[in-house]
């Protein structure tokens, strides 16, 4: 069954630097391709999540966190209406966060962020170890990726939606 690998915390500000592409081409066995530089990753080989992260962890001097998802994961998220419900605007942007696992206890959504005055992210929809999230530009800056971690006391990583589509381009060529 193919895969999808998502870096947690690498390449940001100097820390756990690497060439996702290079891992890529070093991983040309299990016919890997790369989608950008956050550390993302389709796996088109069947190889089960436990050898596969022994792999790639051979390739590199650090130890990162890896969320690994079945394909059919992401492809059934993508098309699905998740989103149906979520507030639209071209100042909002369509985020993805991936845990290591399905929180224990789902929260009532949406969440608010902040709660009080104009919201700057919202968590629209969890669905297994996925959670949704719509932001807007506002003063405090916040971050899908903060929010959820802090909201679901969990590690998160996130990737903009357009990063999904992509993914599902690659899966399905």
């Amino acid at each position: 069954m193919a895969s999808v690998v998502f870096f947690r915390a690498v390449n940001v500000g100097g820390h756990q630097k690497f060439q996702p592409s290079r891992l890529a081409k070093e991983l040309a066995a299990l016919e890997v391709v790369n989608v950008g530089a956050a550390g993302t990753l389709v796996v088109r080989a069947k190889v089960n999540a436990t050898r596969l992260r022994a792999e790639i962890l051979r390739h590199l001097p650090f130890k990162p966190e890896l969320m690994i998802c079945p394909s059919q994961h992401i492809l059934a998220l993508a098309a699905t209406p998740l989103f149906q419900r979520a507030p639209v605007g071209k100042n909002l942007t369509r985020f993805v966060s991936v845990l290591p696992q399905a929180p224990p206890v789902p929260p009532k959504l949406p969440l608010l962020f902040p709660a009080s005055g104009k919201w700057e992210v919202q968590l629209v929809a969890v669905v297994g170890n996925v959670v949704l999230s719509v932001r807007r530009p506002g003063p405090k800056g916040l971050y899908p990726n903060a929010v959820v971690e802090k909201s679901l006391g969990m590690v998160a990583t996130t990737r903009n939606w357009n990063t999904i589509e992509t993914i599902c381009r690659v899966l399905e060529a």
